[in-house]
């Protein structure tokens, strides 16, 4: 699993007329069985996203074909954990086999 944070490098208005695109992307990632949770900072200087179910070097492409990234908009850094307890009734997706 992945905390992946993302401190925005480009004014609100920027990352305002790029959210809808980056919302997109996110939706496809959430169907997709990818990321399990995101959403902003608070304050507003950037966002989280929850990762699960794949490998490092996927993640990073992943993250490359966010709009936010294509539009330089961002930076993102990457903490890989193992979430060996879960609070009762949360499911995440079974990781991958080798």
């Amino acid at each position: 699993m992945y905390i992946v944070s993302l401190t925005y490098t480009a004014s609100l208005e920027r990352i305002d007329d790029a959210l809808p695109a980056h919302r997109d992307w996110l939706d496809a990632q959430f169907a997709a069985g990818n990321f399990v949770a995101a959403g902003p900072k608070v304050p507003r200087d950037g966002g989280v996203i929850l990762a699960s179910n794949m490998e490092r070097a996927r993640l990073d492409a992943l993250l490359a074909t966010d709009p936010f990234a294509e539009q330089d908009l961002v930076v993102y850094a990457v903490t890989e954990f193992k979430a060996t307890r879960l609070a009762p009734g949360l499911n995440l997706p079974r990781p991958e086999a080798p």
